[in-house]
């Protein structure tokens, strides 16, 4: 049976619509089970009702009529109940309705069971025989087993199959992913296909057939060039039989094979790239479902022609320049810092991405830049979005694919809203961060990016409470030198001299990897990270922190801060790996002013080390992302489990009030510089706990400056002692939102979802 389950699962995978999908599901598991019936029903969330979608077994004319709501009959029984119905006699049951339409009248046996993803019911699955008999535990486990593992892929197929009727332009859809970088935009998709990613092409029609039929050949001869030097080269080193290899794959590329239908589709308006495509993944997935061992063997050969041309196409189509309209959407499957800057700044408007995550370079490019931005979005099908009108919503995760006119002026409306707002805080953003009663806040900026991008914000700000000097390191294509590092620093340094510039070590790992050196872990978020990396390669931070030791002459507003510290030993590591880099310099003649080192708090385990880090460091800087994360063992970036992650959660409020509290009594500075610290409503409750710096994303200033400049500290020390009271999150943003709107401040805070 588990054979069988993971073959059903990966049709499901493959399915390009949700109908397909749907039919896959009942004709395989009616197969399996030797049922007389298997029928799928899916909950219409405007209706609040289960509607049968599909069914064999049933009269196919009730697919789409036949609806019973949560409670009714059998099916809507099994989903109100959220758990399994196994009945011998289905006709006797006082819930059981008859539905003429169905012809159901036939059938005894009913088995039933719900569809749940993330806590809802999603639909039911059903089988039925004409039997008058109980179905036995196997099968019933069987069928359980079935619909949790189609809870996920139905999800995706949902939104794929909603797209493909898109490709019809019969409406809108709206989809869900990680909110990556807040902020509204509406534009057109530009879809960047990764090298030789079959999965990633977009559909695209061409009117020029020849040209691309020419193109298509001449791909054809140069990788028939490249096997034939391929089989020259190893010709004395691998057996005949190993040779044989080399003609099987030059008899694919001929024209009685994969050339010939990929040429026909062409011809029938699709360009090269699409229809290589659709013929090689055609193939794939009907060699890959045979039983034959040396049928699948060849579904990996078709796959690697298929990349090998891909290239060969995509290389003549690199040399074409790109034309990119106003409000661009960059859209793809994993966006680099590469392809975000191939793209002029005032064109950009938002990214989306199939692949990355809130925590991943890209987010924190698009966050420094303020640029909305939705990522992780697995059931994005790329391939038919290119020029497609968008609606990006930065502050949820949504993405609207081709809105209808009124959400698209539902979202111009709250557009110009934004900027109307920015415009009138704009008069604000040169004054202190200072509360009605006087108390004063340091407002910092988070950054990565050079001088230029930021250069502006000098006289906006108390200077850098976070410079990520990772962004600098995955700009290029190997670990920068010594020297490199130095003109980055400094240029910073000097930039926003006198104030101070925390300059974090290089923090890689988790989900933030170099593509010169990949960090590959089952769990990376408790792997390889920030100062554990830079430990075990002192070679790397001894360069880093000669670079920045050597960037600070001079100036003195240089601070170190060290990531991921969850011991006390890892910062006495670092401290003397800084005390012989200080006397290699000393000894060059370079001047040096020991700079001020702190630590980040963010691994739960250092809330109870303050004492003893106190005595190492000079200041501590609170990372709430992480410290949420880790606090409530939620990987945010995994769609399961990220609605668990807010850092307004009891326990990591309590948290934050503990490092405050205990940084006053050991006379430390303590800054905090994630995410709640850009929330206005959040930067309020930090300021009432104690925390007198905060770092955040450039674009999250004047909100954050605005709420500060118009409540008391005394009405924020209120706050909190509010909020520390409430039992769940939601009664902490409930009173949140209460306390924003009796001091008129809604209007800084993201909109609400409707």
């Amino acid at each position: 049976m588990l054979t069988v389950l993971r073959r059903i699962v990966q049709e499901v995978n493959s399915a390009t619509s949700l109908d397909s999908a749907l039919s896959i599901i009942v004709r395989r598991i009616r197969k399996a089970m030797k049922t007389d019936v298997c029928s799928v029903y899916l909950l219409d969330s405007e209706r609040q009702c289960f509607v049968l979608m599909d069914t064999i077994g049933l009269n196919a004319s009730a697919i789409g009529h036949v609806a019973m709501k949560p409670g009714e009959g059998l099916v809507g029984l099994v989903g109100s109940r959220e758990e399994p119905l196994n009945l011998e006699n289905a006709p006797a049951h006082p819930h059981f309705r008859y539905f003429e339409e169905t012809g159901e009248e036939r059938y005894s046996s009913f088995l039933g069971v719900p569809i749940i993803h993330q806590r809802k019911v999603l639909g039911v699955l059903v089988v039925q025989q004409r039997d008058n008999r109980r179905f036995d535990e196997g099968e019933e486990a069987f069928l359980i087993t079935m619909a949790a593992q189609l809870a996920g892929v139905l999800v995706q197929a949902l939104a794929s199959g909603a797209l493909a009727r898109l490709g019809e332009f019969e409406g809108s859809a709206v989809l869900s992913g990680v909110a990556a970088s807040p902020g509204l935009a509406i534009g057109e998709a530009h879809v960047v296909v990764p090298p030789a990613d079959l999965n990633a092409v977009p559909d695209r029609r061409v009117t020029d057939i020849e040209a691309e039929v020419g193109r298509f050949n001449q791909a054809i001869r140069g990788v028939r060039a490249d096997i034939q030097t391929a089989s020259e080269r190893l010709a004395s080193r691998i057996s005949a039989q190993e040779q044989a290899l080399f003609d099987v794959y030059q008899q694919m590329l001929g024209e009685h094979s994969l050339g010939q239908e990929v040429e026909k589709r062409i011809r029938e308006g699709w360009s090269a790239s699409s229809a290589l495509a659709k013929v090689v993944k055609r193939h794939v997935q009907y060699l890959e479902r045979v039983d034959d061992d040396y049928l699948k063997e060849r579904a990996a050969d078709i796959r690697d022609l298929g990349r090998r041309v891909l290239g060969y196409l995509q290389q003549e189509s690199a040399m074409e320049p790109v034309v990119y309209p106003d409000n661009t959407i960059l859209v793809g499957d994993e966006i680099s810092a590469a392809q975000l800057g191939e793209i002029p700044r005032d064109k950009l408007a938002a990214l989306v991405a199939t692949r990355g995550s809130s925590t991943s370079h890209v987010a924190i490019l698009a966050r420094a830049m303020g640029i909305p931005a939705v990522l992780g979005m697995n059931d994005l099908p790329l391939s038919r979005l290119a020029h497609t009108r968008l609606v990006v919503d930065g502050h949820r995760g949504k993405l609207m694919v081709r809105p209808d006119a009124e959400m698209e002026s539902r979202y111009v409306t709250l557009i110009n809203e934004e900027r109307a707002l920015t415009r009138m805080l704009e008069d604000e953003q040169f004054l202190p961060g200072e509360t009605e009663d006087g108390h004063s806040v340091k407002l910092m900026v988070n950054t990565g990016l050079s001088l230029e991008a930021v250069g502006s914000l000098k006289a906006k700000v108390d200077g850098v409470g976070l410079y990520r000097t990772e962004v600098p390191f995955m700009m290029h294509q190997r670990f920068p030198s010594e020297q490199e590092q130095l003109r980055l620093y400094r240029d910073q340094l000097e930039g926003f001299a006198p104030h101070p510039v925390v300059m974090r070590t290089l923090d890689i790992g988790g989900d933030k990897d170099l593509p010169y050196f990949p960090i590959e872990e089952d769990n990376p978020f408790l792997g390889w990270r920030g100062i554990r990396v830079t430990l075990d390669h002192p070679e790397v931070l001894m360069v880093q922190l000669r670079a920045m030791l050597r960037a600070a002459e001079g100036l003195n507003n240089l601070r170190i801060l060290l990531p991921m510290v969850s011991c006390v030993e890892e910062v006495l590591s670092v401290l003397k790996l800084m005390d012989r880099v200080t006397e290699e310099l000393t000894h060059d003649g370079v001047k040096i002013e020991r700079p001020l080192v702190g630590v980040m708090i963010e691994v739960p385990a250092v809330l109870y080390q303050l004492d003893a880090l106190a005595q190492l460091v000079d200041f501590f800087s609170v990372g709430s992302n992480d410290l949420t994360q880790y606090l409530l063992a939620v990987d945010r970036n995994n769609a399961r489990v990220s609605s668990l992650y807010d850092a307004c959660h009891p326990s990591v409020l309590r948290a934050l009030d503990h490092v405050a509290r205990e940084s006053k009594r050991l006379d430390t500075p303590v800054s905090v510089c994630g995410e709640l610290a850009g929330d206005p409503a959040g930067a309020l409750m930090l300021m009432g706990m104690g925390y007198t710096a905060l770092s955040m994303n450039a674009p999250n200033l004047p909100r954050v400056r605005a709420a500060i400049r118009r409540v008391s500290l005394e009405s924020a020390t209120t706050l909190v002692q509010e909020a520390l009271a409430q039992p769940t999150p939601a009664l902490v943003h409930r009173q949140l939102n209460q306390r924003m709107s009796q001091w008129g401040l809604s209007h800084l805070m993201p909109p609400r979802e409707e």
